[in-house]
């Protein structure tokens, strides 16, 4: 059995990712976490992109970018989350490519610097969530993306699914609940154990901390040590 470690930040969604497929084909991995602003050597000279996530594999080589790691994972390692028909691998894949759309545009509103610029990123939001509501409507029994079957896209999504649902705790925005397929997808991800890297009242906690500590026009609302039961 190969020996995985993954380097992470705690709050990175991208990560998150990574290891959610990691949980999910039930692969012990090491979980290291450092400092966005106090990288280590040793993690400069295995991340190429200097970013995390970052996988390293044997001690020997190292893989980056969420989508490649969670895509050389399924290839390699059963049981695979890759639907085995091709054309729907391929509607799989396209919508994985979506993602960096979807989470600009659902958790951007978080990186707003004044009143105007939040309202203006938060009007963008109906426009993502009308997209996956749409490509929701094939999944029949649910409550996955593909139905009754995890994917890649389920692990894909998760993290920003819960990070909206997260914000909206700090302000409310409510848009989520006009689109009801969308809903559900959410709360069957996050109620997934697989979703997790720390229990959830903890994680949500850290996560409305790094909200407060960015310093941005939400960071007013967030209640210090605050979290959902």
């Amino acid at each position: 059995m190969a020996k995985y470690l993954l380097v992470s930040f705690k709050t990175c969604p991208w990560v998150q990712r990574a290891a959610i497929v990691l949980r999910e084909k039930n692969i012990a991995f090491e979980f290291r976490h450092i400092e966005p602003d106090n990288r280590p050597d040793w993690f400069l000279a295995i991340s190429p992109h200097k970013k995390v996530p970052v996988i390293r594999i044997d001690d020997a080589t190292s893989l980056f970018e969420s989508n490649a790691i969670a895509e050389y994972l399924d290839e390699t390692i059963e049981p695979r989350l890759h639907p085995a028909d091709p054309v729907q691998r391929a509607v799989n894949r396209a919508w994985t490519d979506y993602l960096p759309t979807f989470a600009s545009q659902v958790t951007g509103f978080a990186y707003a610097e004044d009143e105007k610029s939040y309202h203006e990123s938060i009007a963008k939001i109906p426009e993502a969530f009308g997209r996956l509501e749409k490509a929701l409507e094939t999944q029949k029994a649910g409550p996955f993306f593909n139905g009754a079957r995890y994917s890649l896209v389920d692990a894909a999504y998760a993290p920003f699914l819960q990070r909206y649902i997260y914000l909206d705790r700090i302000r409310p925005i409510g848009h989520i609940a006009a689109f009801p397929r969308v809903k559900a997808w959410a709360d069957a991800l996050i109620a997934r154990a697989s979703t997790h890297s720390f229990p959830p009242a903890e994680f949500e906690s850290m996560y409305r901390d790094a909200v407060r500590k960015r310093g941005k026009w939400l960071s007013q609302f967030v209640e210090v040590a605050q979290a959902a039961e």
